[in-house]
């Protein structure tokens, strides 16, 4: 009797797949709290470990040479964290101020537009006063909430600076540990995904870190230049939305654009920041990413734009920093991967040549036109 190799219908397979990729997605939801600064930490460990291998190679102790890196690289974090908080604490004194300057504001645009549609503008200015109260009660209650959070996310800051010491410490055991989970005809295959892994997250995060700061220099200097206020805060927090593929970029300069509204007369200055803004834009498209930022994976802006949505609703703000680093590292695997380049090439932005027409269709055309 001889063996029959197990035919699964296709909808079967279909079915185990869909029932696989929701159990996958409904793990990733419920643990994100232990998932993603894992995540995180694993991410930072592999961009600090080429400087801990340096510190080795200079017959540093292994420890110690951990314990430095962390240090410094602590020591950096603390620094902007402490800038960023400064800034938004002083934001957040002058927020009351803000949210009447830009109602008034409002009111005046709405009192000059109202002749032209024929509406009535008292109402619209009992909805703005109404939306402002609860506008200002939300935003009160959000502190609140944010206050509450504090001890959590301290937590997690204490945290991850851990997983990333045992992920260095560990690394050599990790590595060996990912070989003797393959066999030895897969051995090289498995290297090679492991070291181009590596060499793309550092690439890209370091290339990342470097474009956020100069985007965060000239976002400050241009707001500078035009007088607006919390120009500092503004132009490091549109940096950091700018990571945020396509929907980043939207946002950092609505924030700038409210805050203008808020606290100048002209709404010449609305046009001034839309301009920077899109000067800063063009410098970063065509020279800092290309030149700093430029990785060996290239997602398409499709996926880019739906994995951005999917991490904030799995992870939140954390999952949209995350998706396009982690969408990276699986697209390597894919075109490593004989079953899955497709999918690789699904994911990437190289498009395939045009159709041409057979032989046999051309002369058939041929001979129908002749």
């Amino acid at each position: 009797m001889t063996n029959r190799e197990l035919q699964i219908p296709f909808f079967a397979k279909a079915s185990i797949f869909l029932i696989g990729l929701i159990a996958f997605v409904a793990i990733l939801y419920v643990a994100k709290s232990i998932i993603v600064p894992l995540v995180f930490s694993t991410i930072i460990a592999i961009v600090l470990h080429p400087v801990v291998n340096f510190l080795i190679r200079l017959k540093i102790n292994r420890l110690i040479a951990i314990g430095i890196v962390l240090f410094l690289t602590s020591l950096v974090l603390v620094a902007f964290f402490f800038l960023i908080f400064s800034q938004a604490s002083q934001f957040g004194e002058s927020w009351p101020t803000l949210v009447d300057k830009f109602t008034d504001t409002l009111n005046t645009s709405i009192t000059s537009l109202s002749g032209y549609f024929d509406t009535n503008p008292q109402k619209i200015h009992d909805w703005i006063t109404n939306t402002k109260e609860d506008f200002l009660d939300m935003s009160n209650e959000a502190i609140g909430q944010a206050l509450l959070s504090v001890g959590s996310v301290i937590m997690v800051l204490f945290l991850i600076p851990v997983y990333v010491f045992l992920l260095l410490f560990y690394q050599p055991l990790i590595m060996e540990f990912i070989h003797r989970l393959f066999c030895e005809d897969n051995q090289n295959q498995v290297k090679e995904i492991v070291s181009q892994t590596k060499k793309v997250i550092q690439h890209y995060l370091v290339g990342l870190v470097i474009e956020a700061t100069i985007v965060a220099i000239l976002n400050t200097a241009v707001l500078l230049t035009l007088g607006i206020e919390y120009a500092i805060l503004l132009g490091i927090i549109g940096a950091l939305l700018n990571v945020i593929p396509y929907i980043g970029g939207i946002i950092a300069v609505a924030l700038p654009m409210l805050v203008v509204l808020a606290t100048k007369s002209s709404a010449w200055y609305l046009l001034y920041v839309i301009i920077g803004h899109y000067v800063i834009q063009l410098i970063d498209n065509y020279y800092i990413i290309p030149y700093i930022v430029a990785s060996k994976v290239k997602i398409n802006a499709l996926f880019s734009i739906v994995v951005v949505f999917v991490g904030n609703a799995l992870w939140g703000i954390s999952g949209m920093f995350l998706s396009i680093p982690v969408l990276a590292i699986i697209k390597l695997i894919f075109d490593h991967l004989e079953p899955l380049k497709p999918w690789g090439f699904l994911l990437g932005d190289t498009m395939p040549p045009m159709i041409k027409i057979s032989p046999i269709l051309k002369k058939f055309k041929e001979a129908s036109l002749g």
